[in-house]
């Protein structure tokens, strides 16, 4: 037989597997209106476990595990198809149409705002990018900003969460957990690390420098160039400049940005000494309420899953089914269980979408815990 032979014959058998697929999913929408007549839920976990060991039994060893993961997929468009007939509303699908509907159509010129650190960290230039006319208020840590939302002594913070070159700010991950906090919007700023001194340095004069550690490892390249110098961590890029002026001293320096040396009246000894210059860092801007404004096409989602295999394929499987694409994966281990890990998704969605909400009907049924962060668009 030649190639075309086979083809040929694949073909046929496919036919017959898409009429038999429309007759199963006809069947699965006729079982979603009698689960809804006698109020039992789309989810039969027993029912499901018992199909896969039978799928296993009559499959040949050679395919089983193939067949095995078919199946499983088979079973998840079965169950989003009967969400989708069901119309399954959650108290969370609930919330977002109605912050959709209530959710001011522009995003406010003036707010309070809470940034850590000082004026000219990276979070007021992110801030200036987000507001026309922000009303910022500084705090000592990221800790700080967080409560400051909860206790409604600011509606919005901003705060770093990704760095292009470093990578997460895991710190802020730690706190997305213990918070209550919502994702309005997000902006990329770019980075340029920038050594700053008191007028009338000279770089061979330099003895310490001070600056983010986020910040000393995105120009690890750079410090390791310099001989003799002690590199010291502090809060963040402003507030080295401010300890650089405040110091008076002609020995030491600051990794920081231009509109810091134009705030505290330093020299620039060197530009843009970052490892790599596509550095970009992302900041998030967080609110206590959840806010939806119009052009929402992000959301963030945090999720722990059953430790047990399959769990992260069944939640994929379902944002492929929908096709819904992925802009962001992310795992954390979780200190309080052994080997297991809470999940950062950033899902490329609109959010008025039917596909987004029936993600959304879906996703408690699939995790152990869920917590929606928020749909949001971001500036670049």
């Amino acid at each position: 037989m030649e190639l075309k032979d086979y083809r040929e014959q694949l073909d046929g058998i496919d036919k017959e597997m898409i009429g038999l697929f429309a007759e199963r999913m006809q069947i699965a929408a006729q079982i979603a209106g009698l689960k809804k007549e006698k109020g039992l839920p789309v989810l039969d976990v027993m029912r499901e476990r018992e199909k896969l060991l039978d799928v296993a039994e009559q499959s040949p060893e050679e395919i089983r595990e193939y067949a095995v993961s078919l199946y499983s997929l088979i079973m998840e468009l079965s169950r989003g198809f009967q969400n989708r007939l069901l119309g399954h509303n959650t108290e969370l699908t609930g919330q977002i149409s109605r912050a959709i509907e209530e959710t001011p159509r522009l995003f406010p010129e003036s707010a309070t705002v809470a940034c850590q650190g000082v004026e000219g960290a990276n979070s007021q230039l992110a801030c200036d990018k987000l507001f026309r006319l922000p009303n910022v208020f500084y705090f000592s840590s990221f800790e700080a900003v967080f409560s400051a939302i909860e206790k409604g002594l600011c509606r919005y913070g901003v705060i770093p969460l990704e760095n292009s070159t470093a990578g997460s700010v895991n710190m802020v991950y730690d706190l997305m957990t213990k918070h209550d906090f919502r994702i309005v919007r997000s902006v990329r700023l770019k980075i340029d690390h920038n050594l700053l001194a008191n007028p009338g340095a000279k770089l061979s004069d330099i003895r310490e420098i001070y600056s983010h550690e986020q910040a000393i490892s995105q120009c690890a390249g750079y410090l390791q160039s310099l001989s003799g110098v002690k590199v010291i961590p502090c809060e963040n890029t402003a507030v080295a400049a401010k300890m650089v002026k405040e110091s008076g001293r002609t020995d030491v320096a600051a990794l920081s940005s231009r509109s810091c040396m134009k705030l505290y009246g330093l020299s620039c000894l060197a530009e843009a000494v970052q490892d790599q210059g596509n550095n970009y860092t992302r900041f998030i801007c967080i609110a206590k309420n959840l806010e939806i404004y119009p052009g929402a096409d992000r959301t963030s989602l945090m999720l722990v899953l059953p430790h047990q295999p399959g769990s992260l394929y069944k939640v994929l499987s379902r944002f492929y089914a929908l096709g819904i694409n992925l802009n962001k994966l992310e795992s954390r281990p979780m200190p309080e269980r052994n080997f297991e890990f809470m999940f950062y998704f950033d899902l490329d969605t609109s959010v008025y979408s039917p596909q987004f909400i029936q993600l959304m009907g879906e996703m408690e049924t699939l995790c152990e815990e869920f917590a929606y962060l928020g749909s949001y668009s971001e500036i670049i």
